[in-house]
């Protein structure tokens, strides 16, 4: 599974693709205004931080407002992925675009009907977002879990990229699914790592060395 960090924040950029586990970085409108940034600069000082994708979202509705945004953000760096609403227009934009050979992030998937018209439409990744789905009283998993059904069933090639992660649990949730990767806030990925068997096993551990009184 590839690891995505949901944000716009380069210093948590910069700190968690220092670990090696970060494979992409996903950003949109949302979370370029929190950074407080110029969309153009901030998105191509994160695509200097990552080897991997960063999506970077078209505001147009229509789609030749999509393609002349597209053209502009896809010179900013080799990795950009345009990332495209789920509508007529964005899928088509989403065509023409993976025909060219850039890649595009569908996003704001909440069906697996709607995951498999992106797959057709050639999308180089698919957005069903859990979290959002789960505020509305609807199973966001059981999405995640149709999709891999569906694309499985027929080998689309389109990545399922798991979003709206709100904990670790749904992460679990996903891998288990087969979702091909995961993006979440920093906060969550940091999480992943804590366990309290994990702290207290190193407290212990640290209490025994110190009664050694050696030093490595």
């Amino acid at each position: 599974m590839k690891f995505f960090v949901d944000t716009a924040d380069t210093a948590e950029i910069a700190e968690l693709a220092e670990t090696g586990l970060l494979d992409g970085v996903t950003t949109n409108p949302s979370l370029i205004h929190k950074s407080g940034r110029d969309f153009m600069e901030v998105t191509r000082e994160i695509c200097d931080l990552v080897d991997g994708p960063v999506s970077a979202e078209v505001v147009a509705l229509d789609h030749e407002g999509m393609m002349r945004e597209a053209e502009i953000l896809r010179k900013i760096a080799d990795n950009v992925c345009i990332k495209v609403p789920l509508t007529i227009d964005g899928l088509k934009t989403c065509k023409k675009l993976t025909g060219d050979g850039t890649m595009v992030n569908v996003t704001l998937c909440f069906s697996a009907n709607q995951a498999l018209l992106a797959a057709k439409a050639g999308a180089t990744f698919i957005s069903p977002f859990i979290g959002r789905h789960d505020d509305n009283g609807f199973d966001g998993v059981q999405v995640i879990e149709d999709i891999r059904l569906i694309y499985d069933n027929y080998a689309f090639e389109t990545e399922i990229l798991a979003a709206s992660i709100r904990h670790p649990i749904h992460l679990l949730q996903c891998a288990k699914i087969g979702a091909d990767v995961a993006t979440m806030p920093p906060a969550v990925i940091k999480g992943l790592f804590k366990h309290v068997l994990t702290d207290k096993g190193i407290e212990g551990f640290l209490a025994d060395w110190a009664k050694t009184g050696q030093t490595i």
